[in-house]
Parts: C-alpha cells; sequence; structure tokens
C-alpha cells in the first residue's frame, strides 16, 4: 500500500487486480489504509491517492477546484490500469462521490461505497461561491466515530471555498449517475451525522436499475466507518464482492492468472 496514486504491485503482467481507494472532504489516506491493507491481504493491489489540497493546511483547500480532485482520481485509476486488467474503485464520504464520477469516465471493474456523499445538506451550500469572500472557514465535522481513539487525520478547519467545490462535484456527480455501469456496493451506517439519507435517496434514484447491486447496513458504525466497529464487515465484503466481480477465488486477485 503507497500514498500519492503510487502502484503497490510490482508483477509487470496485467493479469492482475487492483483497488483505488478514495478518501473523503478535508480527511486523508489515513481513513482508506486498514481497508487497503486488508484488501492486500486478501490478494489485491491498492492505491490510496491523497487529493490535492488535502493532508497539508486548511488553506491549502482555498484554491483547489473540484476538477483538480476529479484528475487526481483519474491519474491514479489510469497508473493502475496500466498494469492491471481490472481495477476497481472504494470511496469513503466525497470519495464516494469521486468513485461514481470516475466510473462515468473510465472502465471500472466494480465499485464499493462507505456513506457516500452526494448532497451538501447545508441549506447554505449554494451560497458558499459568495459566502467565501466574508468568511474563510468553517468548523469541521470530523471524526464522527463510534470507536474511541480513532483519529482520521481531518484538517481542524473547513474552508467555504472548498465546500462551494463540494457543491459543485454533487451536482455534477448526481447528473452523471445513469453513465454509471459497475456494479455498486454500498455500506451505510445507521448513525451519521456528517451524511444524510438525501444523499442515499440520490444514489437510489440515480442510478440505473440493477446497478446497486449489495446494500449492506452498518449497524454499530458512525460516518468514518472504516475507521469504526463495522470496519472488518466493509473489509470482508468488498474483498468478497471484488473477488466475486473478478471471477477469481479470494485471494488470489494479485496472482497470475
Amino acid at each position: 500500500m503507497e500514498n500519492d496514486s503510487q502502484n503497490t504491485s510490482d508483477l509487470p503482467s496485467r493479469n492482475t487486480c487492483a483497488v483505488l481507494l478514495i478518501h473523503g472532504f478535508t480527511g486523508s489516506p489515513t481513513a482508506m489504509q486498514p481497508w487497503a491493507a486488508s484488501l492486500e491481504r486478501s490478494g489485491f493491489a491498492t492505491a490510496v491517492p491523497l487529493l490535492p489540497g488535502h493532508g497539508t493546511h486548511w488553506q491549502d483547500m482555498i484554491p483547489v477546484a473540484y476538477s483538480d480532485w476529479i484528475q487526481a482520481t483519474e491519474e491514479a485509476f489510469d497508473d493502475l490500469a496500466r498494469t492491471h486488467e481490472k481495477v476497481f474503485v472504494a470511496g469513503l464520504s466525497m470519495g464516494g462521490a469521486l468513485a461514481l464520477h470516475l466510473a462515468t469516465r473510465r472502465n471500472v471493474a466494480g465499485i464499493s461505497l462507505v456513506n457516500p456523499g452526494l448532497v451538501v445538506d447545508s441549506k447554505l451550500a449554494p451560497l458558499t461561491p459568495w459566502l467565501k469572500h466574508v468568511l474563510r472557514s468553517v468548523a469541521p465535522i470530523s471524526n464522527d466515530i463510534a470507536k474511541r481513539g480513532m483519529d482520521e487525520g481531518a484538517y481542524p478547519r473547513t474552508p467555504v471555498a472548498a465546500v462551494a467545490q463540494l457543491h459543485a462535484l454533487f451536482a455534477q456527480t448526481r447528473s452523471r449517475l445513469e453513465l454509471v455501469a459497475a456494479p455498486v456496493q454500498l455500506f451505510r451506517s445507521t448513525v451519521d451525522n456528517v451524511v444524510s439519507e438525501a444523499s442515499v435517496r440520490e444514489l437510489v434514484a440515480g442510478l440505473a436499475p440493477g446497478t446497486l447491486a449489495e446494500h449492506h447496513m452498518l449497524l454499530h458504525s458512525k460516518h468514518v466507518a472504516t475507521l469504526d466497529y463495522d470496519a472488518e464487515q466493509i473489509f470482508h465484503e468488498s474483498a468478497r464482492f471484488f473477488s466475486k466481480l473478478s471471477g477469481i477465488a479470494p485471494g488470489t486477485a494479485g496472482r497470475h492468472l
């Protein structure tokens, strides 16, 4: 497992499978690394890119456009696709929207989503392109995790300019959902203080019939479920889902066919 979109497999053959894991808004690869490590133990190569504007200081998000996030995920996918026959995508929160958007522009083999965001629930979201000129940042909604002692590595402030970009990304992704052809696996926490059911409703309504292949409820986790009590359920079920779609036995995804 590596960050910065680097392919972790040293196999030269394309007869392998890989998973691109995409973190959430103002977050970091920290939330995805345990998932990636588990997938690697199941035989998948993985990449966990750090999205532009993340992983440094919250002010670094201010000049970043949502197209930069899209471009970063596409480049990371292309890196994996050059050396792997099938590439799956997993996304948490905003990473879920980016995974879905990616599937409308690349040949994604399958998608696993954890509490994906498609709607910014604040009524002020449409006003953020103007609000950003008078208000630089707001308090974050981070570490929404039931399990004590866990830290997703998110920013201590949320830039209003970045919320404007998030709102635009979600709108564009919603408009493209019917173009998603890859099977989708959804994990949804029963308690989520970041992403409301509005995002789930948009996902279900927007996908073509039959595209949503699986819907799993996470009974003991909050928003950042990849670091929460149901993490192992996510890891196990996603590995099974990807293995099924790859047509090979679990644990052999990274080996020569």
